[in-house]
């Protein structure tokens, strides 16, 4: 990790999705593989905002250049939302108590970057082909019970209202982290999907929309800044 950033290349045959592998969460896609990259890296300094929350802003810094490692053939899932549904061969391997930490650091500092958003952000967001219309709270809404069904993956079966709280939204992320760790612990894979697949899809999938709600702002500081891409 010290000289490069690793980084899986999916491809779907419309899309190619490229994944920071060790940093849970920073994944982008392009209609090529080299679009894929540029876009990956063209997140890099809204995703160190991540890796600071998580402790690992030193670490991020001297993250290096972006490399493939690997490249496996995705599904149309892949082309459908342009997100990742292959674990990478590294996935497999059995996370180390510390490796299973810092992946779970850098997921709890996705949740607290997505949880800060909808504060700041406009209630009615700019339209547009991303995120099929919808506004902020519905955004917030559809993420936060998305965690739910991904916690599914390592046994918890929790009430549909319970993240829509802010006590059940607590209860039921310590529930997951704990979850995670005695899967860890004993080696095993999360249902269908490796443990680290787990983690990096859960930590995406808050920051795409965190990042979503960003870019569709009207909010006047936002407007005054100029619109993002």
């Amino acid at each position: 990790m010290a000289n490069h950033v690793r980084v899986l290349a999916e491809f779907g045959k419309k899309k190619v999705v490229a994944v920071a592998l060790d940093w849970p969460g920073w994944e982008r896609n392009g209609p090529s593989e080299d679009d894929a990259m540029r876009a990956l890296e063209g997140y890099r300094s809204r995703y160190a905002s991540v890796a600071a929350l998580a402790g690992l802003a030193a670490e991020f810094a001297e993250a290096g250049e972006l490399g493939i490692v690997e490249r496996v053939q995705g599904s149309s899932t892949t082309d459908y939302f342009g997100i990742s549904v292959r674990s990478a061969t590294a996935e497999r391997e059995r996370m180390s108590d510390a490796e299973c930490e810092r992946r779970l650091a850098i997921l709890q500092a996705c949740w607290s970057y997505f949880d800060g958003v909808p504060g700041r952000v406009s209630p009615e967001l700019r339209k547009g082909p991303r995120g099929g219309g919808r506004d902020r709270d519905q955004i917030a809404s559809h993420t936060r019970g998305s965690e739910r069904e991904l916690a599914k993956k390592v046994g918890l079966h929790e009430e549909h209202d319970q993240v829509h709280t802010p006590d059940g939204l607590i209860a039921h992320r310590d529930a997951y982290l704990d979850a995670i760790r005695r899967y860890a612990a004993r080696g095993a894979d999360a249902r269908s999907w490796t443990l680290q697949y787990l983690i990096r899809r859960s930590a995406y999938h808050m920051l795409d929309h965190a990042w979503e709600m960003e870019d569709k702002d009207m909010s006047p500081a936002a407007l005054r800044s100029g619109e993002r891409i």
